[in-house]
């Protein structure tokens, strides 16, 4: 019922998970990597609270996953997004998907002043 007791007592409850990290290299001691992904969706989760429809928290969603994708592949999101938009337009109704592929946060036939270093 010590302090010491409940460490021991959660290390053996957490033997298979140290184990399992003991044996594979690659696996990460903690999750620190997977929580700064998602730190700026959560600094934002209060500021969508106030979205006024469904259609409007989805489309909040698509730009979001877009500029978090972008952010991923070494773009400037704000100019990445403001040039897709743009392209978007002139395509008109029904790109094709050639079309769309060079528009892709991975592509490299992006602008070069997009990047604001080499894609991961």
């Amino acid at each position: 019922s010590s302090l010491i007791g409940d460490a021991i007592l959660y290390t053996l409850n957490q033997e298979n998970y140290l184990r399992r990290y003991l044996d594979d290299g690659h696996l990460s001691i903690d999750n620190n990597s997977a929580e700064r992904a998602i730190k700026n969706f959560a600094v934002g989760r209060r500021n969508w609270l106030f979205a006024k429809s469904i259609r409007g928290t989805d489309a909040s969603a698509v730009v979001y996953s877009i500029a978090e994708t972008a952010l991923l592949n070494g773009l400037k999101p704000y100019i990445y997004l403001t040039y897709v938009l743009d392209e978007l337009r002139k395509m008109g109704p029904f790109p094709k998907p050639d079309d769309l592929n060079r528009l892709l946060p991975w592509s490299d036939e992006l602008p070069e002043g997009f990047r604001t270093k080499e894609k991961k």
